[in-house]
């Protein structure tokens, strides 16, 4: 544990460091103690790398908190291989922050040159170190990620894992392969469990408390589910998280007791239709218009990215309900447009009253199983009943969108860690089994040295993620579930990938899961906020609005 302390204090001092260079970043960006727009953008770089200091800094320091006695010697040790890692890339990126805007950086020169950091560096990231610690992961799998976590978490946990690998696994291949649509066996099993539910109070018909957020459990299932397949099965819980938090935030109370129970049932699935072709992140630039008419709207216009679209028979869509687009996300409203389930990669269904909604699965590289379609809205007629917060919550539906935001990128977090998981596991396997030259793979130390920070990199991001869910439970940590999102997609992108190279050419091939798994990874920074967007909107302007306020204070 002394070298932790070692490695905390470092990070405590970098800390120190990045709090000064984001305060001479926030004054660069700003006008009378004001953000300004234009600025900001013009330094989108150093904003960008200010993001990704803070979240790989943030991992670094909550994993190594979390370690006590009571940690298993695996964690222990990747704890400290990834703090390490995360001291060099922060200081990396500080300097560049410096350089650019002609800051001096004679701190990050000394942190750099640390007798402290040159130890901990031998000590644990070494080629022979590495290699030592690739050898105890292999030997002891079980004791990867160790979360601390109640008697009942860790039932649900083994639940779920048991069902992933008994009930999902079987089928996850064949409909990645086939780009099947998740079939009704997986989903009245899931049913069955609760699991759309999770969101959702008691009295309205699901399984979370009343009076508080439950998100440890939501990260658990989705995190157990991933594991075995992101599309099939670890993604179905997300669109019921954002729709009925946005209900609970927004909804009246006769919309909250005819929607919630239903969704808490899975029936009927749902689907959010947010993103348009002209118009990905910028969602106050949406353009998908609803025109007052008797009893309700029309809706006119496309989305596109709408997930499971098909198999839902209701979408949560963002509209344009007021004419005037100089009032940006002032203007949207959220509307809940039915319609029949359809198990294809297209439909087009046609209203009585001569409404028309079509729609077309995009083709994808991975994350099959559900689908994400382009939609075509044509005089589509919505009832007032279905405006989120009816005449109240007209203009409001940005708010109420954001409001299931949050959940929604905890939630991608457990997904990035589930796979992140599944593809450590069949690394460290196929080193063990794989011959080369006579050897098995995991005999060579740059094997051993690639399987220690593939592990180091998933446990700093799984302890990160549960540390946030605890913030959340807690009524905070809004803007940590954007880094945290930040942090763990991008290490899932990482992870799978290194996981590929270890099985060489096979890697490359469909029959093989590993293959599945980073090109299933690779969606995850782009969804559920982009990883340019939310590093630059969400996390980078928040750091620096705190630092503002630090200073006004």
């Amino acid at each position: 544990m002394l070298l932790n302390d070692d490695a905390l204090r470092l990070l405590l001092q970098l800390r120190h460091v990045l709090d000064k260079v984001t305060h001479a970043l926030a004054l660069r960006c700003s006008h009378a103690q004001k953000l300004d727009v234009v600025l900001l953008d013009q330094l989108q770089v150093p904003t960008f790398e200010l993001a990704w200091a803070s979240a790989e800094l943030l991992a670094a320091q909550s994993s190594l908190r979390a370690m006590t006695a009571d940690s298993s010697q695996v964690d222990r040790r990747l704890v400290l291989v990834f703090a390490v890692q995360a001291i060099i890339l922060v200081i990396e990126r500080l300097q560049g922050i410096c350089v650019e805007l002609d800051l001096p950086d004679q701190d990050l020169l000394t942190l750099a040159a640390h007798p402290q950091l040159r130890a901990l560096r031998r000590a644990v990231l070494s080629g022979e170190a590495q290699h030592r610690s690739a050898r105890l992961l292999a030997e002891h799998p079980e004791q990867i990620g160790q979360v601390a976590m109640s008697t009942e978490l860790s039932m649900i946990e083994e639940q779920f894992r048991r069902f992933a690998a008994d009930t999902v696994s079987p089928l996850a291949e064949q409909i990645h392969r086939e780009n099947l649509t998740v079939p009704d066996s997986l989903l009245n099993a899931l049913r069955a469990m609760g699991v759309f539910g999770l969101s959702i109070p008691e009295q309205y018909g699901g399984s979370a408390p009343d009076d508080r957020e439950d998100p440890l459990t939501m990260i658990v299932v989705t995190e157990a589910l991933s594991q075995a397949s992101l599309a099939a099965a670890g993604s179905l819980i997300t669109r019921p998280e954002i729709l009925s938090r946005a209900l609970l935030s927004g909804g009246t109370e006769s919309q909250k007791r005819h929607w919630l129970p239903r969704l808490a049932e899975g029936m009927p699935l749902c689907a959010i239709a947010i993103t348009e072709p002209d118009h990905g992140s910028d969602v106050a630039g949406l353009t998908l218009r609803g025109t007052p008419c008797e009893g309700g709207w029309r809706l006119n216009g496309a989305k596109t990215w709408c997930t499971f679209a098909g198999k839902a028979g209701v979408l949560m869509v963002v509209v344009r309900t007021h004419p005037d687009k100089r009032l940006g996300h002032r203007g949207l409203s959220l509307l809940l447009a039915e319609k029949p389930s359809y198990d294809g990669h297209d439909f087009d269904f046609h209203q009585p009253g001569g409404g028309r909604l079509t729609g077309r699965a995009i083709p994808t590289i991975g994350y099959r199983g559900m689908h994400s379609f382009d939609l075509s809205f044509e005089d589509f007629f919505v009832p007032d009943s279905h405006v989120i917060g009816e005449a109240e919550g007209l203009g409001k539906g940005f708010y109420h969108t954001m409001a299931g935001m949050t959940g929604g990128r905890m939630q991608t977090a457990g997904r990035a860690s589930g796979v992140m998981r599944a593809a450590l596991l069949a690394g460290i396997r196929y080193a063990g089994e794989r011959k080369v030259f006579g050897a098995p793979l995991l005999d060579y130390p740059l094997t051993g040295a690639k399987l220690t920070q593939m592990a180091a990199r998933y446990v700093a991001s799984r302890y990160l993620t549960y540390a946030v869910g605890q913030m959340l439970a807690d009524g905070a940590g809004r803007m940590e579930a954007s880094l945290v999102k930040l942090f763990a997609c991008r290490s899932a992108e990482l992870v799978t990938r290194e996981a590929l190279q270890l099985h060489g050419g096979m890697g490359y091939a469909e029959e093989v899961a590993v293959s599945r798994y980073f090109v299933d990874a690779r969606v995850l920074s782009i969804f559920e906020g982009a990883e340019e967007t939310l590093a630059l909107k969400v996390i980078g302007r928040s750091l620096l609005e705190a630092a503002l306020n630090a200073e006004a204070a």
